[in-house]
């Protein structure tokens, strides 16, 4: 190979990387507040989370409910750490406090790990969720290391300076997060690239080939899982120094839930996918969480519509359209989607305008007005539930119409050779 097509190679190889760096380093100076911080804060968290979940689900087809669990310890050890180096003078500079976690959550991965992963499937799911409730039932026994219900607390700022930064400010902690963002990013990308990485998706695909090739199907997802933790209790340490609080939410199965939501939104088995998908579920919990109380039940629709017919996720979905490009055939697509859309958005609309109404009815009755999308109307009228109700049986009667038309046209646009995709 000529060193022009190396450079060219390790060119398009590095500027991802690039790009994601030069993204993570100008977002603090585009959205400034403080709320918005915090937000960006939080999405970095969740991607480390999400990533290193979608080692297991993903590259390991490895189904847990409990892995927050890892999450949770290393957060609870990092901030145990903080106090002790805050009373007793122990030196340790608060951008290392991250590793600890995740020494803390390899350590308790390969415990869990050694039996938990002689199993797979619908076994391995279940060993998980116990866990995940046995440790959640500790956080209210063993209130010397996890407080209780309110948890313990500890102060970032008692750590010693790091180039004479204290980490006061919400812009200095996110360049924290950032930094093991991209860190913890690129480890496990490097993890995919090694043959325990590559034989988890073989392990996960067939594990009987797996096991012919010579490859042990348990010291495989023994590994993967390990690794898993390992990052996952970078992701408690890193919400240990955001928060400086830890509970009993941090690791039970709601917890777990969660990043298990934001993984699959994203797109299982995508490196990107779960990235996408905490950036999505973060936006949702908080942006749209502070506009309304049933942000829960959307984000629950969305997961369900998800597994029934984007089951990829939604890097998936764009996945899908390689061929199509490849092929040079995306403009069959662009006329039956747009046809689709705008039905397809008076029907969301229509949709969540008459659930916030029945809400607003069922839980504020005393309270005539209400604002929807800048528009103010009286909630006692007939008219805005009869336009709320057209709105969602005409838009769902027209995107199912044009449904039929972008079936028709995704066929043809895939079409190879007498197969359609």
């Amino acid at each position: 190979m000529s060193n022009h097509a190396t450079n060219a190679i390790s060119f398009s190889a590095v500027m991802p990387w690039l790009i994601g760096a030069l993204a993570l380093c100008i977002m603090p100076f585009i959205f400034t507040g403080g709320g918005s911080i915090t937000i960006m804060n939080q999405i970095g968290i969740t991607i480390v989370l999400a990533m290193s979940y979608n080692m297991l689900l993903g590259q390991g087809g490895m189904l847990s409910f409990g892995h927050a669990v890892y999450m949770g310890l290393g957060g609870f050890v990092a901030v145990h750490v903080m106090n002790i180096v805050e009373n007793q003078g122990l030196w340790i500079p608060l951008p290392f406090l991250p590793l600890v976690g995740g020494l803390v959550g390899l350590g308790f991965a390969t415990i869990i790990g050694s039996f938990s992963t002689r199993k797979a499937g619908t076994v391995f799911a279940m060993i998980s969720l116990g866990i995940g409730e046995l440790i959640a039932a500790c956080c209210i026994i063993i209130t010397v290391f996890f407080g209780g219900e309110e948890g313990i607390s500890g102060d970032r700022t008692m750590a010693p300076p790091t180039f004479g930064i204290e980490f006061i400010s919400q812009k200095e902690v996110y360049f924290l997060i950032a930094f093991w963002v991209m860190l913890a990013t690129f480890f496990m990308y490097l993890f995919t690239q090694t043959p325990v990485g590559k034989m988890a998706n073989a392990v996960r695909d067939n594990p009987e080939r797996a096991e012919f090739v010579g490859y042990s199907m348990r010291w495989v997802r023994f590994v993967s899982f390990c690794a898993a933790g390992f990052f996952a209790g970078i992701a408690g340490a890193l919400f240990a120094i955001n928060f400086e609080i830890l509970t009993e939410q941090n690791l039970n199965l709601g917890a777990s839930f969660t990043v298990l939501l934001a993984t699959y939104i994203g797109g299982v088995g995508f490196f990107l996918g779960p990235i996408v998908g905490a950036i999505l579920f973060t936006l949702l919990q908080t942006v749209i969480g502070l506009q309304t109380d049933l942000w829960a039940l959307y984000t629950g629709v969305v997961f369900i519509l998800m597994v029934m017919f984007m089951p990829a996720g939604l890097t998936g979905l764009f996945a899908m359209h390689i061929i199509p490009w490849q092929l040079g055939r995306v403009g069959m697509l662009i006329k039956p989607y747009a046809k689709i859309f705008i039905p397809g958005l008076i029907f969301v609309l229509g949709a969540i305008c008459l659930t916030e109404l029945i809400n607003h009815v069922r839980h504020h009755a005393d309270e005539e007005l209400m604002t929807l999308f800048w528009i103010e109307f009286n909630t006692k009228s007939i008219l805005p539930w009869g336009v709320f109700i057209a709105f969602t049986v005409v838009g769902f009667w027209f995107s199912r119409l044009f449904a039929r038309e972008v079936k028709d046209a995704w066929g043809n646009a895939t079409f190879v050779e007498g197969v359609r995709r």
